[in-house]
């Protein structure tokens, strides 16, 4: 037999390749969002019952938060508070998709300096403790969570979030006869001047004008791909929180302010059927420099919300 006809054995593959450590996205199903571009976490670990580590990570640049003068715009950290209590909520607790939540209160406090954007997007290491879990039966009613976020080992923001959950049933009687098949959206209103509430474009304008000093009505922008990620049926929480952000532009007429703070408390929804209006007014001076601007939203008479927005210009 010749050489040719000789069986060789199969050439060696290379042993796999071996990567300690890659860098993605969670599901984006388990923090509410359609588009993964608008997804802050990375990942999770469960060290207890009550604790649990969290990654995430902010862009140098985002299509609507934006950094501020040299800072990451810190209602990225408002997102990343709320995207950590629904992760919580799928991930750990058990709670099914198609359930819903409802926010009662969220706030953050940022450290400056720690913010600042930098050569590559900020990698956050966050420690959470859920401080009150209830449930009913076995089933998650609720959580209350408090979120230190630390960059570089350093603290760069603090802060804590509680919510309700219900079931698809519970929702739809909380919820009865608020559809748009029975009670149609008002027309969209138009946005006051970008520059006056710290924006570029109109399109990023959540407040319309009343004819009133520090007064606007909401603006509601369902088309806009950021605040309305996906089809809801009220107004979201971080919508409010950023018409809350731009009335204290507003009153304070500086338009490159930077948030220090946001304590916000949510006691209805908003409703897209019925102008909800919105009222700032300046709070005493803190005494370091900043500005705090108190922020209530009200609708058929009723409060919504109110924030508390403690800034500064950036520094």
């Amino acid at each position: 037999m010749g050489d040719h006809d000789r069986e060789t054995a199969p050439t060696p593959l290379p042993p796999a390749f071996r990567f300690p450590s890659l860098t993605t996205t969670v599901p984006k199903e388990f923090v509410h969002r359609a588009a993964v571009a608008e997804v802050m976490l990375t990942d999770w670990r469960r060290r207890d019952d009550t604790h649990f580590d969290v990654t995430a990570q902010w862009p140098r640049g985002h299509s609507f938060f934006g950094p501020i003068g040299r800072h990451h715009d810190p209602l990225l950290a408002a997102e990343t508070i709320r995207q950590i209590g629904s992760l919580l909520a799928h991930a750990e607790f058990g709670v099914p998709f198609g359930h819903h939540f409802l926010m009662w209160d969220l706030e953050f406090a940022v450290e400056p300096r720690a913010i600042e954007v930098g050569e590559t997007p900020a990698a956050l290491e966050i420690d959470v403790t859920c401080t009150e879990v209830k449930r009913r039966g076995r089933a998650l009613a609720g959580l209350r969570y408090a979120a230190v976020i630390r960059r570089d080992g350093q603290v760069a923001v603090t802060g804590s979030a509680s919510y309700d959950c219900t079931s698809p049933a519970v929702y739809r009687r909380l919820r009865a006869g608020r559809g748009e098949e029975t009670r149609p959206p008002l027309p969209l209103t138009a946005p006051v001047s970008p520059q006056s509430v710290g924006r570029t474009s109109p399109m990023d304008v959540v407040l319309s004008p009343t004819g009133e000093e520090r007064r606007w009505q909401l603006r509601a922008d369902r088309r806009h791909h950021v605040l309305f990620d996906h089809p809801v049926d009220h107004i979201p929480g971080m919508v409010l929180i950023e018409a809350a952000r731009q009335a204290a532009v507003a009153v304070t007429g500086a338009s490159g302010m930077l948030p220090l703070a946001i304590t916000s408390a949510f006691t209805r929804y908003a409703e897209f059927d019925a102008p909800c209006l919105i009222e700032a007014a300046p709070l005493p001076g803190q005494g370091t420099g900043g500005t705090a601007v108190l922020v209530t939203g009200r609708q058929d008479g009723e409060p919504v919300f109110t924030s508390t927005v403690t800034a500064s210009r950036p520094v």
